[in-house]
């Protein structure tokens, strides 16, 4: 087992999975109390969702092959659907996001941890189909990490100078840094703050319960997609807390099965017409043919010019 942190044994893995599956198997026979079978279905998705959502990260911080992580990512993605879903139905209002990202922090987090996610495991399609759950519930629009975020492999995003909770102003500064040193250390600043701005949350302090407790790990996944989005060198970042080699699957994924787009360098012919985005040039979104040469922007602060797929549209 190659733990990706020092509080995850091999026993606290063993005791997660099969809790997991214990509520995975008393789930087909017992009912949340609730006051109608709305609530009752509100209740056992946000739950199962939130299984999902741990079931991943225990993977990841037990140390599992980073490829693995890709059908836990799809399997989240749609609990997360369905979550909102019944939510919609209990409160009768159809676009009610699954997470009030400007009411609390630690919600606000597990959103940026999902959309880094995505961002780094290049799957912009399950990408887009969590953001239409915030989007439809009136956040698009209100928040610079949100939309910066999103604004390189996503289109139509907005440039906004603004954000909900102020534990995130320096990945903010990281993003808008005059200098690679300014923005690297920055993001060292965001992950030294990150574990103790979240208190309020139920998993701070979890490592503290034991082998037989609800730690599953304790990951800033945003910090990793901004400096991998925003080509910030994170060579000096030996923070517990930041996914150093899950960036760095995301700057080298070169897929060998064809379900995924592989990574083209400047001066290579683009491998599939659609559009792609680069993190040595802000606002490098656009549109290539397939055997196209892709360009180069020399002199970049970010260094080497390396694109990356970012859709059909």
């Amino acid at each position: 087992m190659n733990k990706r942190q020092k509080f995850f044994s091999e026993a606290h893995y063993k005791n997660f999975l099969r809790e997991h599956d214990e509520a995975g198997e008393l789930l087909k026979t017992t009912k949340f109390k609730s006051d109608s079978p709305k609530g009752e279905a509100t209740l056992r998705s946000s739950f199962i969702q939130r299984l999902a959502l741990r079931k991943l990260t225990a993977t990841y911080t037990a140390g599992e092959d980073i490829s693995s992580l890709t059908h836990l990512l799809e399997d989240l993605i749609q609990k997360y659907e369905v979550s909102q879903a019944a939510l919609a139905a209990s409160e009768q209002a159809s676009d009610i996001s699954p997470l009030a990202i400007d009411d609390w922090p630690h919600e606000y987090e597990e959103c940026v941890q999902v959309i880094g996610l995505c961002i780094l495991l290049h799957r912009i399609d399950l990408l887009k189909r969590f953001v239409r759950l915030m989007d439809n519930a009136g956040y698009a629009g209100y928040d610079t990490l949100y939309e910066d975020l999103l604004c390189k492999v996503l289109p139509g995003r907005s440039d906004i100078d603004q954000w909900y909770h102020e534990v995130y102003s320096p990945l903010v500064q990281a993003i808008y840094a005059g200098t690679k040193e300014d923005a690297s250390n920055f993001l060292k600043i965001y992950c030294n703050q990150w574990y103790s701005a979240f208190r309020q949350a139920s998993w701070h302090d979890t490592h503290l319960q034991g082998e037989e407790g609800n730690y599953v790990g304790y990951w800033a996944f945003e910090a990793g997609a901004i400096a991998f989005l925003y080509g910030i060198d994170d060579s000096k970042i030996d923070h517990m807390v930041y996914p150093k080699d899950l960036v760095e699957y995301a700057r080298n994924h070169r897929p060998t099965d064809g379900s995924q787009v592989a990574r083209v360098d400047a001066g290579q012919p683009c491998s599939k017409t659609g559009y792609w985005f680069t993190p040595a040039e802000a606002s490098s979104r656009r549109r290539f043919q397939q055997g196209e040469l892709m360009p180069n922007f020399s002199g970049s602060k970010w260094g080497d010019t390396i694109w990356y797929w970012s859709g059909d549209e």
